[in-house]
């Protein structure tokens, strides 16, 4: 499972996976994420102290199990209960959509590494909201390195042109994604 680059990483190194945002780039790299392979290529670099993985637990069995399998895999799974949020209603018909958002949890995690001397950091996530966890770390003189699909980078880390490696995942091997 070689991919067609190698990521430079100084130091003792987190990953930070936020699941949703990573299966969300399924349609866009027309192919699935395998979350096991995924974990083997992590762990091929030993700089890679620790992998974090975050997903909301849904009220059915699937994603229950789905959890599992992912504590199993090796990550350290961060999760909590998916909120259902009423958008709207037809003909006495309720519409909800998922909701789990783990910005805060992955911000704390990131801060709590830090103290424990942690240089560098990898995102799993295009999410905008990171930008100003993304400039403090920066600041730091800490190393910052965005994985995302393409179409899936928000545009606030876009447009930040110093500090932020930003590596798009068509570039890696399809064993990995």
């Amino acid at each position: 499972m070689q991919p067609n680059f190698e990521l430079k990483l100084k130091g003792k190194t987190a990953v930070f996976v936020d699941w949703a945002n990573v299966y969300g780039w399924t349609k866009s790299l027309k192919r699935p994420v395998n979350p096991r392979n995924l974990y083997k290529y992590l762990k091929s670099y030993t700089q890679i102290n620790q992998i974090l993985f975050y997903f909301g637990t849904d009220r059915n069995k699937k994603s229950q199990k789905f959890i599992k399998q992912i504590s199993k895999t090796g990550y350290e799974v961060t999760t909590k209960p998916v909120k259902y949020i009423l958008i709207s209603e037809i003909k006495f018909r309720k519409i909800y959509r998922r909701k789990c958002d783990f910005d805060m949890e992955i911000c704390i995690d990131v801060h709590k590494l830090l103290e424990k001397g942690f240089e560098s950091s990898i995102f799993f996530t295009g999410d905008g909201d990171f930008e100003p966890l993304y400039k403090l770390l920066i600041e730091k003189k800490k190393q910052v390195i965005v994985i995302y699909a393409p179409g899936h980078l928000g545009r606030e880390i876009y447009a930040m042109k110093k500090g932020v490696y930003k590596k798009a995942v068509n570039t890696l091997s399809k064993e990995v994604f």
